[in-house]
C-alpha cells in the first residue's frame, strides 16, 4: 500500500501486490491520533467513499452514532495491540452500514489497520459450498481422525487414519479400539476413550508405538474430544492424533543431555567416569557402549595435542550392554588391544570426529577380516549400526567410544552423531579433569612418601610399629608426618606431627619440618625448645608464604616425645597435638595429661614439658587427628573406641595398628590422613649400666680407669679396654679441670659401648686444633678419633659428654638387657 497525505501507514504495505483480490476485504488505516491515512477498493465498496474523499480527514466522520458502546470500548482499547466488535458507520448516500471491525495495531507508536468482509461483487458466490468444504477438510485433513460411537465402535476414519492404521475405513468399521490396535497400548487408550464418553471432558495423552501401517515407532499427540448432540448428550468421540516424533526425539536427547550432566563426572576417578558415560548412553542411545582410553593416559607422560596414527593401543575402561554381562565384548574391562587403521575406532581418531558404519560396509569387512573374533561378534548378536566418537579435550585426544545397535533397529543417524559428540565431550572433560588431579596426587603422595621414612630404625629403648593412611581420592597428599630418632645414651625420640590443608604444598612443608625435628633432635633440645625452634621456623615458612602470594596459610600440630630407657623416664610435650594413650602392662589405658600449647605458627606463647615414668613394656599410642574422624567423630567418642582397641591388643604391635585402625577408621575410606605410632618400652637392667660418682679430684682419674677396665673385663669387652680408657681419661679429666661438681660416670653395653661423664656446668665443650707447642686442646680431637660418633646434650642439672665406640668385631652386640 503507497503512503497517502501526512498519515499513512506503510508499514501495512504489500496487501494489494500479494495476488488478492482487493475488492474482498474493506481495509483501512488509521493513525494514533484518528486521521484516516489510507483506503482500499474494498473500503470504497462498502461505504461509498473514494480514497480522495476520505484520506486524511478524521475517522471519526465515518461513524454513524459516535457515542455507541462499540465506539467508547474501542477508544478505551487504544493501549492493546488489537481490538474487535461492532461498529455502526454511515454510507456515503447516507444509510446505517453496521460493520464487524478487526483493528490491528501496528509497531509502537504506528498506525492500527481496520478490516472487514466486503460485499462480493458476483452474484452467487462461485465454488463448494460450506458443507462441502468441511467434509473435504475431514477427509483430507494431515492428521488421522477417527470417530467413535457411544458404544465405543468405530463409525467414520479419515485417509490419513487409514493409512496409518493400514485397514480402509470399511475394515475397521464398528471395531473397538483395542481390537482394531490389538496392543496393551490401545487398551490403554481405549480406558481414555471411554473416560471421555462417560464425563464430556477433553483429554489429551501421548504416546510411543508402532502403527499397523507403518515400519517403525513413533511419537503421537492423541487429543479425545466429546462430540455433544443438540441436547447436550455425548453422542460420541473424535480423536484426532498429531505426529510429535521430531519434537518426541528431540526432547528425548535433552533429557538425556541432561542424564548425561548429573550422572558423568561424579568422582575424579577416569575409570568410573568411563563408566558413567556407558551407563547413561544405555539403552537410551545405544545397546551396547565401550569407551577405550589411550594405554597413555595410565602413563606419566604428556599426550600428544594432535590427530593419532594408527595402529592405536586403546585400555577397555568401561562397557554396558542392555544384556547382563556385555557378551558382545571382546576386550575385557582393564586389558589393553591394539586397534588398526582399517578399525573403526581409529578412523574416527584419525578424522577427529564421530563416525557412522552399517555392519556391510567395506571398512567393518577389512576389521573383521583382520580380526575374526569380533566380525563372529557382529554376526551373532546381529549387530547392524556402529558409531565410533573420539574422546577428545582441551585439544587432546584421550580415547573413543564406541555405541552399537542390534536390539534397536534403526541405524544410528546424524542426529545421534550430533548428540553422542555432545554427551562424549562432556564426558571428556571430566575424564580429564580426573586424569590430571590423578597425576597431582599421585605426585604428591610419592613426594609425601618420599619425605616420610621408608622403614623405622628399632632402638634398643623401644619396639616400634606404624601406620600411615592418605585421605581419600579427592582430599590430595595430606602433611601427617611421624618419626623415630635414635638419640645419645640410648634414649629415642618419638615424632608425629599433622600439617594444616592437603596438596604438595603441605607435603613440601612436612618434610621441611621433619627435617627440622631431626636436626633440632640431633642436638639433643629439650621438648618445650625443640618446639619453640620448631615454631620459629613455620612462621618463617607462613612469611615466605605470604610474600609468594600463595593462598592458604602455614600451620602445624607437633607432639615430641623423649624415652630414656635408663631412667624410665619420658618427657614429652604437644604443640596443638591431640595427647598420646598409654597401655600400662595390665591392660588399662590413659591419656596422658600433655600441656597443650598452641599450633605450630602461632608464636609467642610458650610450650611446656611433662615427664612421667613409663613401666616395663608399656605401650605409648601417638595418632594424628585423622584416627579420630576429624569432625566426622566427637572427640571423647574417639578416646573411647581408641582406649578399647589398646586395651585389647592383637599379637604384635603390628596386629594392634590394624586393629585400631580397624576400630577407628570406616571401610569407606578415611576424610583425613591418619598416622599411627606404637612404641612398647623397653628398660635398661643394672647388669648393662654403671655409674660412679666421681670427685672433682685429678688423682680419681686413674681409679676411673681401673673402674672401666673392671667393668668391661665383667662384660666380655677386653678388647675394648684400651680405647675405652683412653676416652673416659680424656672425658673425666676435662671435667674436672673445667666443669662443676659434681661429677659423674656412666658405662651402657648396648650393641654400642657408650660412655657419659656429666657435670652441673652449662659451658659446652668445643673441640679446636692445638698449635705444635700447646700442652692443652687434645682431649675432644681425640676422643673424636677414638668414637664412632661424639657429642654433648644440655640436661636440667648441667651437661653430659657421651662417646659411643662400635664393639669390636667378634663381641656381642645384642642386649639381653632389654626386655
Amino acid at each position: 500500500m503507497k503512503r497517502h497525505d501526512n498519515g499513512s501507514a506503510q508499514e501495512w504495505g504489500g496487501f494489494a501486490d500479494a495476488g488478492f483480490d482487493e475488492t474482498g476485504t474493506a481495509r483501512a488505516t488509521v493513525s494514533d491520533d484518528g486521521t484516516l491515512t489510507s483506503w482500499n477498493e474494498g473500503a470504497h465498496r462498502l461505504l461509498g467513499h473514494s480514497p480522495a474523499q476520505v484520506v486524511g480527514r478524521p475517522a471519526a466522520e465515518l461513524l454513524a452514532h459516535p457515542g455507541d458502546t462499540a465506539t467508547a470500548e474501542a477508544r478505551r482499547a487504544r493501549t492493546q495491540p488489537r481490538w474487535h466488535g461492532t461498529v455502526t458507520l454511515r454510507h456515503r448516500d447516507g444509510h446505517e452500514v453496521p460493520v464487524r471491525i478487526l483493528a490491528h495495531r501496528g509497531p509502537p507508536q504506528g498506525d492500527w489497520l481496520l478490516v472487514t468482509a466486503a460485499p462480493r461483487a458476483e452474484d452467487p458466490p462461485t465454488g463448494p459450498d460450506d458443507e462441502t468444504l468441511v467434509l473435504w477438510a475431514y477427509a483430507q485433513s494431515p492428521c488421522p481422525i477417527a470417530i467413535y460411537d457411544a458404544g465405543l465402535r468405530l463409525r467414520k476414519a479419515n485417509i490419513e487414519m487409514t493409512r496409518v492404521l493400514g485397514l480402509s475405513e470399511a475394515e475397521m468399521r464398528g471395531l473397538r479400539l483395542a481390537e482394531i490396535g490389538g496392543k496393551l497400548q490401545s487398551e490403554e487408550l481405549e480406558t481414555v476413550l471411554h473416560q471421555v464418553l462417560a464425563t464430556g471432558e477433553r483429554r489429551d495423552v501421548e504416546t510411543y508405538l508402532r502403527a499397523g501401517g507403518e515400519a517403525k515407532e513413533h511419537a503421537w499427540s492423541i487429543r479425545y474430544v466429546a462430540l455433544r448432540g443438540n441436547d447436550g448428550q455425548v453422542e460420541g468421540v473424535c480423536l484426532a492424533s498429531h505426529d510429535i516424533t521430531e519434537q518426541y526425539l528431540a526432547r528425548q536427547r535433552l533429557l538425556l543431555l541432561s542424564a548425561a550432566s548429573e550422572r558423568i563426572g561424579s568422582t575424579l576417578d577416569i575409570d568410573r567416569t568411563a563408566q558413567e558415560l556407558a551407563d547413561v548412553c544405555v539403552p537410551r542411545l545405544a545397546d551396547y557402549a565401550s569407551v577405550d582410553l589411550l594405554e597413555r593416559l595410565d602413563q606419566d607422560e604428556e599426550l600428544p595435542s594432535g590427530p593419532l596414527t594408527g595402529p592405536v593401543r586403546l585400555r577397555r575402561a568401561a562397557r554396558r550392554s542392555i544384556y547382563e554381562g556385555s557378551p558382545e565384548s571382546v576386550v575385557e574391562v582393564g586389558k589393553v588391544d591394539s586397534y588398526p587403521e582399517v578399525s573403526p575406532m581409529v578412523e574416527c581418531l584419525l578424522a577427529e570426529r564421530p563416525v557412522i558404519h552399517a555392519v556391510t560396509d567395506p571398512t567393518i569387512a577389512a576389521w573383521g577380516a583382520l580380526k575374526p573374533d569380533r566380525a563372529r561378534t557382529l554376526h551373532r548378536y546381529g549387530i547392524h549400526s556402529i558409531m565410533s566418537v573420539p574422546i577428545r579435550a582441551r585439544g587432546t585426544t584421550l580415547g573413543v567410544a564406541v555405541f552399537a545397535r542390534h536390539h534397536t533397529p534403526e541405524p544410528f543417524t546424524h542426529d545421534d552423531a550430533l548428540l553422542a559428540e555432545e554427551i562424549t565431550t562432556r564426558a571428556a572433560v571430566c575424564v580429564d579433569n580426573a586424569r590430571r588431579f590423578t597425576r597431582e596426587r599421585d605426585t604428591a603422595l610419592a613426594l609425601q612418601r618420599s619425605l616420610l621414612p621408608r622403614s623405622l630404625p628399632q632402638p634398643a629403648a623401644v619396639e616400634v610399629a606404624s601406620r600411615y593412611l592418605p585421605a581419600g581420592p579427592y582430599a590430595g597428599a595430606g602433611g601427617d608426618w611421624f618419626d623415630v630418632i635414635p638419640l645419645s645414651g640410648e634414649r629415642v625420640a618419638l615424632v608425629v606431627g599433622d600439617v594444616v590443608g592437603h596438596g604438595i604444598e603441605a607435603a613440601a612443608t612436612m618434610g621441611r619440618l621433619r627435617t627440622a625435628v631431626r636436626t633440632l633432635a640431633d642436638v639433643d633440645l629439650p621438648p618445650d625448645e625443640l618446639l619453640t625452634h620448631l615454631d620459629d621456623l613455620v612462621i618463617h615458612l607462613a612469611a615466605e608464604t605470604s610474600a609468594g602470594e600463595t593462598t592458604g596459610d602455614v600451620g602445624a600440630t607437633c607432639l615430641y616425645a623423649v624415652y630414656d630407657p635408663v631412667s624410665h623416664r619420658c618427657s614429652l610435650a604437644a604443640a596443638g597435638h591431640p595427647a598420646p594413650a598409654l597401655t600400662r602392662p595390665d591392660g588399662s589405658v590413659q591419656f596422658l595429661p600433655v600441656p597443650v600449647g598452641p599450633p605450630l605458627g602461632v608464636g609467642g606463647l610458650p610450650f611446656e614439658t611433662m615427664e612421667t615414668e613409663l613401666p616395663e613394656n608399656a605401650v605409648l599410642a601417638l595418632y594424628t587427628n585423622g584416627l579420630m574422624g576429624g569432625w566426622e567423630r566427637d572427640v571423647d567418642e574417639g578416646r573411647l573406641l581408641l582406649a578399647d582397641a589398646l586395651a585389647h591388643p592383637v599379637g604384635t604391635l603390628d596386629g594392634t595398628c590394624d586393629s585400631v585402625l580397624r576400630a577407628l577408621l570406616p571401610s569407606q575410606g578415611v576424610l583425613d590422613d591418619v598416622a599411627l605410632l606404637l612404641a612398647r618400652v623397653r628398660t635398661l637392667d643394672a647388669a648393662h649400666v654403671a655409674t660412679w660418682d666421681v670427685p672433682a679430684d685429678p688423682a680419681y682419674v686413674a681409679r676411673s680407669r681401673r673402674d672401666v677396665t673392671a667393668r668391661l673385663t665383667e662384660w666380655g669387652l677386653d678388647e675394648a679396654v684400651f680405647t675405652t680408657e683412653l676416652v673416659v681419661s680424656e672425658l673425666v679429666t676435662n671435667a674436672i679441670r673445667h666443669a662443676v661438681p659434681p661429677i659423674q660416670l656412666r658405662l651402657i653395653h648396648d650393641h654400642a659401648l657408650i660412655c657419659e661423664v656429666s657435670d652441673a656446668s652449662n659451658t659446652a665443650p668445643h673441640m679446636r686444633r692445638a698449635r705444635t707447642f700447646d700442652e692443652g686442646g687434645r682431649g675432644l680431637l681425640l676422643v673424636a678419633r677414638l668414637s664412632q660418633r661424639w657429642g654433648s646434650r644440655q640436661t636440667t642439672e648441667g651437661k653430659t659428654i657421651w662417646s659411643e665406640q662400635t664393639l669390636p668385631v667378634g663381641l656381642p652386640a645384642e642386649f639381653p638387657g632389654l626386655v
